[in-house]
């Protein structure tokens, strides 16, 4: 808790001394101390996702970085912003704080944080972004500005990533600024990201944020638009709120004012590109030629493992190749876990939020729906896991009682649920005994003392290296990569390659120049099965 602590004090005000830049360059969205952040984390994400393509995040960026917010923060005396609090809401925020910087202290369960986030992270502060990254691993191909944002804070500042930490007491910030009581009413369920950057926690918020000040009579365009942007290049499964704010903004004396927005999403399919070879992850349109264009079969089994996961891993690819119109919504519907009521729910909150619309019939809830719905239906087509619209439960609710919460029934509510959530973290087998189908319920270790000075990690870092081509690696002895030294390959990526009778390979020497793939030789294929069977003796 005491390193968390060290870390906002250290980041928040260079992220403020960012934002400050950012807002004498391309005007402000509001004069707040909140404003100033968030402009910060765009700014700063943005400024290292270019760098990053010419040079790693390591600790020279970010001590250059972390000596130019300062600096801003109190050249620019931003410092006496935190003077328009009253004691009474420092105290407040202050408890909030406890509770956030105590939730965040906790061991990482989420499991994209060993496969994705980590790996993800410790390649752009070790080598950048490299071209053709895909083909050492398609999970690369995804790569969130978050993670640069975050790998930028990796070295010195965080090193235990707990960036969305960070985030949240930002957004705790704006709430009580706006007095937006509604937000911290929803906000115990963000508690559940506090111990990955996980890019979900920021995505959301965001967006509600965004949506929030569009309510509010906020008409700066040029500065939605881009955040609404920065929002889907976090997460684009967020692609309905750049529709939204394009839509409900929309005439042509605007139009000049897309730009920064669209210098973000440019930037963004130029990332895609020089990745995995495409502009826009997983959908294999717009081919440019490039040389490392992902395997076809490996995007294949990519493709089929995310549809086999809309259905929890519960059918198998060829049992859903089977399936009929109506079994597609009926296995759904009918999953032999918790998911399937989130489904059921999903689909309730659509019909409610139509009948709402209908009944409004203004222009914002009209232009919003439409954009939910399209959204809804591409994730629906593509792959219709929970994660991948659980905002909409979050803007519906802001939407339809956007002013109907007070404040002590936001604190009593946040309170409420901190308490559960930090209950059922710190004895996961309350999770793991009652709710068996909620996998990441196994994954929680529960409360162990050396979270009052520093934040729980796994540390296992044992690995073997091997050889195939001209490219030496790296692979655990457990299920995933996240403490393993670049480049690493899991286990099952090392089989999966094998089945497809290709290997990665590097472009040149030089490990920064990229990689792409070839088939294996059949000398080569024998040594990989070798090396399969040895590390299946080892697990």
């Amino acid at each position: 808790m005491l390193y968390i602590l060290l870390s906002i004090i250290i980041i928040l005000p260079v992220l403020a001394g960012f934002g400050e830049i950012f807002q004498k360059i391309f005007g402000e969205m509001r004069s707040t101390f909140s404003a100033k952040i968030f402009s910060g984390i765009f700014s700063l994400a943005m400024l290292w996702q270019i760098l990053v393509f010419f040079i790693p995040l390591n600790i020279w960026v970010e001590s250059v970085s972390l000596i130019i917010g300062f600096l801003a923060f109190f050249y620019f005396k931003i410092y006496r912003s935190l003077k328009n609090f009253s004691k009474n809401e420092v105290f407040k925020l202050s408890l909030l704080l406890i509770i956030v910087i105590f939730s965040g202290s906790y061991y990482p369960f989420i499991l994209d944080h060993f496969g994705y986030y980590v790996p993800s992270i410790n390649w752009l502060s070790e080598f950048g972004l490299t071209k053709g990254l895909a083909n050492l691993n398609l999970i690369y191909a995804q790569m969130s500005v978050w993670h640069v944002f975050q790998a930028g804070f990796s070295n010195v500042s965080d090193v235990f990533l707990r960036i969305n930490v960070v985030f949240l007491i930002a957004f705790f910030i704006y709430i009580f600024e706006k007095k937006m009581w509604i937000l911290l009413f929803i906000s115990p369920v963000f508690l559940l990201f506090l111990q990955s950057p996980s890019p979900d926690l920021p995505a959301i918020v965001l967006s509600l944020i965004i949506l929030n000040e569009i309510i509010k009579g906020n008409r700066n365009f040029k500065l939605l638009f881009a955040f609404s942007v920065f929002v889907f290049t976090i997460k684009p499964t967020m692609i309905w709120l750049p529709m939204f704010v394009f839509l409900y903004f929309f005439k042509r004396e605007n139009l000049k004012f897309l730009w920064l927005g669209i210098l973000v999403g440019l930037i963004y399919i130029f990332k895609n590109i020089w990745l995995f070879g495409y502009p826009f992850f997983p959908v294999q349109i717009g081919n440019f030629g490039v040389s490392w264009l992902p395997n076809s079969e490996i995007l294949k089994y990519s493709s089929e493992v995310a549809i086999a996961k809309t259905y929890d891993l519960q059918y198998s690819i060829s049992e859903i190749q089977k399936f009929t119109f109506w079994d597609y919504i009926f296995n759904w519907f009918t999953l032999h876990s918790y998911k399937k009521y989130i489904h059921i729910l999903f689909v309730l909150s659509l019909i409610f939020f139509g009948f709402f619309t209908f009944k409004k019939r203004d222009k914002l809830t009209t232009i919003l729906f439409a954009s939910i719905l399209l959204k809804s239906f591409l994730v629906l087509v593509f792959s219709a896991q929970y994660r991948f619209f659980i905002d909409v439960f979050f803007v519906v609710f802001l939407i339809v009682f956007n002013d109907r919460v007070k404040e002590k029934l936001a604190l009593f509510n946040f309170s409420f649920g901190a308490v559960i959530i930090l209950f059922l973290m710190s004895f996961p087998q309350i999770l793991q005994s009652k709710v068996s189908s909620f996998k990441l319920g196994y994954y929680m270790q529960g409360f162990v003392k050396t979270q009052f000075y520093k934040p729980a990690y796994f540390e296992l870092n044992s690995y073997k290296t091997f050889k195939i081509g001209n490219l030496d690696f790296n692979v655990p002895n457990y299920d995933l990569c996240f403490d393993t030294p670049q480049p690493a390959l899991s286990p099952d990526a090392v089989k999966k390659y094998f089945e497809a009778g290709i290997f990665p390979q590097k472009i040149t020497e030089n490990l920064k120049d990229g990689f792409t793939w070839k088939k294996l030789s059949k000398d080569e294929k024998e040594k990989l099965k070798i090396i399969i069977s040895s590390l299946e003796k080892k697990r």
